[in-house]
């Protein structure tokens, strides 16, 4: 099979533009039309003249019915297949973005692998990513995709890294990084949190650095006003439990927790020691305290002093724990507490 650099060198295949009739809103796309060409069933067309499967052709019809310019389509998915996407690959690409079809392959499509390849990444690197997001082959070279890449490279440290991140989340490379995640990165480090603890971030809550910058200082500023320690490493999660809630729904947290017989210094000790609690929805933080409680030899200062506690499981892992307990409770010297400490 030809590498995608022999084939994008390759200059024996010369493509005419092609036509397009499609809306203003796909101003990514060749803007020529032509009136001699007439529209023909996207479905059939995949599964007729590309093999592909009815549940593959149906999707892609779903998004878009009809196709016009078949030559460029065929121009198209043969050089995906020669470029080394199996059909499985192409298939779920049309499927989750059928106008890619009607790209322009010099224009569009070739200049953009590569770019990859320049960049260092694999053939197999560029089918994983591009079948995660093929949105990706609609944004600019130099606008979009080559300063995203540049920026996920300077902060993860290599491409492999790089790939891991997008083959999970494309979008990073339609996202102008520069004026998003570079910023709030900055803004981060300023308070002390360490770069090796933000990449893991990137990966765990990739979209919590894609805010605006200035959203990120309003969320730092919040979690200073509650009196969190910098140095603490509940730091950075707590700005990430701030930034995914709004001020409504954070009220309604803390009047829950009240509402159940937390005092302010429980609910303050419960976000400075375990602030993930606070991403626990209202109803499993109210059931998880009445089981608890209801037991007769739990309070809420045990509860508040083991906030893990709410974030356990209740049919996975909190009531079988208890119906151990329960079984031991029996045997002398059976201290409650440190058996939360040690099991939970």
């Amino acid at each position: 099979m030809k590498t995608l650099i022999s084939l994008y060198l390759k200059n024996s295949l010369h493509l005419r533009k092609p036509p397009i009739a499609y809306s203003v809103s796909f101003r990514f796309f060749s803007t020529s039309s032509s009136s001699s060409k007439s529209k023909i069933s996207l479905a059939d067309y995949l599964i007729n003249q590309h093999s592909f499967s009815s549940e593959a052709a149906l999707k892609a019809s779903s998004l878009q019915t009809h196709l016009t310019n078949t030559e460029n389509s065929d121009s198209l998915l043969s050089f995906l297949k020669e470029s080394g996407f199996p059909n499985s690959h192409i298939e779920i690409m049309v499927g989750k973005a059928p106008q890619i079809l009607s790209l322009n392959l010099a224009h569009n499509i070739k200049p953009k692998i590569k770019i990859f390849l320049d960049l260092g990444f694999s053939s197999t690197d560029i089918v994983q990513i591009l079948t995660a997001d093929p949105w990706v082959l609609t944004r600019s070279v130099d606008n979009t995709i080559l300063p995203s890449i540049s920026a996920l490279k300077s902060v993860l440290g290599s491409n492999a890294a790089s790939v891991k991140l997008l083959k999970r989340c494309g979008w990073f490379l339609k996202s102008n990084l520069e004026k998003t995640m570079i910023p709030n990165i900055e803004i981060l480090k300023s308070c002390g949190i360490a770069n090796s603890q933000i990449a893991r971030y990137i990966y765990s809550f990739p979209r919590f650095l894609l805010q605006k910058p200035e959203s990120i200082r309003y969320f730092v500023k919040r979690v200073d006003e509650i009196g969190f320690d910098r140095k603490s490493k509940m730091y950075l999660p707590a700005i990430r439990v701030i930034s995914s809630m709004n001020r409504e729904l954070w009220d309604r947290k803390l009047n829950l927790f009240k509402r159940l017989g937390y005092s302010d210094d429980h609910i303050l000790s419960i976000f400075r020691s375990t602030p993930q609690v606070f991403s626990v929805s209202e109803k499993k933080i109210e059931e998880i305290t009445k089981l608890l409680l209801q037991r007769g030899n739990v309070g809420i200062s045990l509860i508040a002093n083991n906030p893990v506690l709410l974030l356990c499981s209740v049919e996975h892992r909190l009531k079988p724990r208890l119906e151990v307990f329960d079984l031991l409770a029996n045997l002398p010297r059976i201290d409650f507490t440190i058996y939360i400490r040690k099991t939970f």
